[in-house]
């Protein structure tokens, strides 16, 4: 995998200068960077895919580009944008600016991804932080996501930086799941929490990166399924998780009764390894589920479907664990469904 196949992977916040929505959060870090008492660390934490990544890209562009706070165009910004063409969004676009420290994970020997940041990368930071900012301003690190580095010790290996932060330092936590994280870490950041985007404002996030072959209506239907999240909602364009979806949402109408072709027919959909479509089909009875939860009023089917629940979830854990066919996980949770449905 080349590093483009990578930035395809993982998404291309580095080499993407827009933002949409997340005012509140772009102008809180402005008015932190220009008040002159810049914190040294910052947590960017929210759901997968809503811009985080491109808000801490954005940030390190801006401090990069204007490293003097008292700068009168750092006093009249009105936002983070830094130009396509200014020589800092270049040098970041290209992996050349030697300011910016940007740890994710990368591929292993076998020339396949991790499934952490490993300890010997995290400790780059510190060496990177302990050394002169090569351009004389700032030295910035993006950490894309702090939740897959490697606990306890990753997070040990950073505190050397978060306790004793040199001058002019800034370090961008990107982070999924920021409760879940150590208190050691919690402790020593300011949280920025960002939000869902608007349907509205993904719908053009989604349409900018799909390009003209997306139809508005299909768009719609990712984005609503995505709960605003612009990376699930472009996965979902990429792949066959929306059309998964269509049919599943299909059967789900149907219950109690079920339709043993149509359930073979998803079964095959849901043929093979991928996780995403593991991942697409519980993510999609789940919200069914819970949905039914939330607006019944009758306490046994309301029991029923919170049992189908923990079981169909257990199913799907092993299913992916020791890579079991997905057929019967099909139909046994359309039984579990449909037996909790029933008056």
């Amino acid at each position: 995998m080349t590093d483009a196949e990578i930035d395809e992977a993982l998404g291309k916040p580095r080499m993407t200068t827009g933002l949409f929505g997340h005012r509140d959060a772009e102008i809180a870090l402005l008015d932190a960077y220009r008040s002159g008492r810049m914190h040294h660390a910052w947590m960017i934490g929210g759901p997968r895919g809503i811009g985080k990544a491109t808000l801490a890209y954005r940030m390190a562009r801006f401090v990069l580009a204007h490293p003097d706070p008292d700068d009168a165009a750092v006093r009249n910004a009105t936002s983070l944008a830094v130009d396509a063409d200014h020589p800092v969004a270049h040098k970041i676009a290209a992996r050349s600016h030697g300011d910016l420290l940007v740890l994710k994970r990368t591929l292993n020997e076998k020339g396949k991804m991790q499934t952490v940041i490993p300890v010997a990368q995290v400790r780059r930071a510190v060496s990177f932080f302990g050394s002169t900012a090569g351009e004389g301003g700032w030295r910035v690190c993006i950490i894309d996501t702090i939740d897959e580095v490697q606990m306890p010790h990753g997070a040990n290996a950073l505190l050397k930086v978060l306790e004793e932060p040199p001058r002019n330092a800034l370090l961008l936590l990107v982070s999924n799941a920021p409760g879940q994280l150590l208190p050691t870490i919690r402790s020593r950041v300011r949280r920025l929490t960002l939000r869902p985007l608007a349907t509205e404002e993904a719908m053009q996030a989604v349409a900018l990166e799909a390009g003209s072959d997306a139809e508005e209506v299909t768009i719609r239907e990712a984005v609503e399924a995505a709960s605003g999240s612009v990376g699930r909602a472009l996965d979902m364009l990429a792949g066959t998780t929306l059309t998964l979806r269509k049919s599943i949402l299909d059967q789900l109408a149907r219950l109690p009764r079920l339709d043993d072709q149509a359930l073979h027919g998803l079964g095959e959909q849901m043929s093979g390894t991928d996780p995403q479509v593991l991942a697409a089909f519980l993510e999609t009875l789940n919200q069914w589920i819970s949905e039914q939860v939330r607006t019944r009023t009758n306490a046994g089917p309301r029991y029923r479907l919170a049992e189908a629940f923990a079981a169909i979830n257990a199913a799907a854990h092993d299913a992916d664990t020791f890579n079991l066919e997905r057929k019967p996980l099909v139909f046994n949770a359309f039984e579990r469904l449909a037996e909790a449905m029933r008056d």
